[in-house]
């Protein structure tokens, strides 16, 4: 029996003898656009049915002229295959609901981070992971977003926290109802941890007094409701801004109560408090007291925050606060107080509703607060209508590609 799989695609063949490779190739050319396909195989002729895992290689391109394909094979450990369990059962071949989402990143200087790429990737071959993601590291620390079974991304996350410069890394986790949230592995090294124009190696990333002081979600919190108390009684905090440092489309599906829509697609050209010019209308920092104003700063997990903090210190604002976390650790231990609508991630899922991080929020006395359901914010960005659900869409014109509502 083999069973072929490339992303959800499956098919399964019976082959035997000496018609084994003439098939292979035959189904293979169904794959031409592929560069490379998983093979599962099982061993029926011994009392142990354990599967047996080929990884096979596209070298030539297929044309319709050609009657064969040239293909290179790598046996992997039953290990380091795709940790498919040996079931009788489809529905447990599909059930996905042990995969979940990482993510944490941990800014600390690395003398040689491509050695130490080097050994992350050697660690995830050995121990045959299964995990797809992003997984930057360079001379100023570790940004990672990744999916895989449970087992597999603790794996990883107890192994890299073996390291001293990372044992005390925040790790999220969440979790994914359809596997893999990202295609492939990317794990390399890169310039810059985030993209941003002009890069981020000349920021002051590694001194804790240039980033911006990190709050608690629970004294976010607090700052957030008094703040929003106050504007709801027609006495706005003018020393208070809440700052969202993400893309326009993220604030569009979930935000913070009292957080202006940012005029961002792009967090490379984000510019807040960066204008010549003494007032501009889009940006939320213009003609902002520097000295005396206390800037909250919030974004998905946090490291947005920190990197644009420092900017801000170098142009001279002094009250600077970050969420610690970002928005995904607030709800986790917070629930969904001051927070109206759903988390965007940039994942396949899209949007979190705020149950998927915190089932149930509860308050000192024992309160279940309840889920924002307040969506009546969000519009459809062609006819304004409200939106029937809180999760973009992409374009199907390949020259566009924008996510919409």
């Amino acid at each position: 029996m083999v069973r072929m799989r490339w992303c959800s695609e499956a098919i399964s063949l019976s082959l035997s003898g000496t018609h084994t490779a003439l098939l292979l190739t035959h189904v293979s050319s169904s794959f031409l656009n592929k560069t490379s396909v998983l093979f599962q195989f099982h061993n029926h002729n011994h009392n142990h049915n354990q599967p047996f895992f080929f990884k096979f290689k596209f070298n030539n391109s297929f044309s319709s002229s050609s009657s064969s394909i040239s293909l290179t094979h790598h046996h992997l450990k039953p290990l380091a295959a795709r940790r498919i369990q040996n079931s009788s059962s489809t529905e447990d071949e599909n059930n996905f609901h042990d995969f979940v989402v990482v993510n944490f990143y941990h800014f600390v200087f690395i003398n040689d981070p491509q050695q130490l790429v080097a050994k992350h990737l050697s660690f995830v071959e050995s121990e045959g992971l299964d995990i797809n993601g992003r997984i930057y590291l360079n001379e100023q620390g570790i940004n990672a977003q990744y999916s895989g079974p449970s087992k597999d991304a603790m794996a990883y996350v107890n192994w890299i926290k073996e390291d001293s410069r990372f044992s005390d890394i925040l790790i999220q986790i969440s979790p994914s109802e359809t596997g893999h949230t990202f295609p492939v592995l990317k794990l390399r090294y890169k310039p810059s941890l985030v993209q941003f124009e002009g890069g981020t190696s000349n920021l002051p990333l590694l001194d804790p007094s240039m980033r911006a002081l990190p709050l608690a979600p629970s004294e976010w919190r607090e700052r957030l409701e008094a703040i929003n108390d106050a504007h709801s009684k027609d006495c706005p905090n003018r020393d208070y801004i809440i700052l969202d440092v993400r893309n326009g489309y993220e604030w569009d599906i979930g935000h913070f109560r009292g957080a202006r829509r940012p005029n961002v697609d792009c967090f490379r050209s984000t510019s807040f408090g960066l204008s010549q010019e003494e007032i501009t209308a889009s940006d939320p920092l213009s003609n902002v007291d520097k000295e005396n104003t206390n800037i909250l700063m919030y974004c998905t997990g946090g490291i947005r925050c920190d990197v644009y903090s420092t900017i801000l210190r170098q142009h001279g604002f002094q009250n600077l606060y970050t969420l610690k976390g970002g928005v995904s650790n607030y709800i986790k231990n917070e629930g969904p107080a001051e927070w109206i609508g759903n988390l965007f991630v940039f994942d396949s899922r899209l949007s979190l509703p705020p149950p998927v991080n915190h089932p149930q929020a509860i308050t000192e006395g024992g309160t279940t607060i309840p889920v924002s359901r307040d969506d009546k914010f969000a519009k459809c960005y062609i006819c304004n209508a409200g939106v029937s659900e809180l999760r973009h869409r992409n374009c199907a014109n390949l020259d566009c590609n924008l996510l919409f509502l």
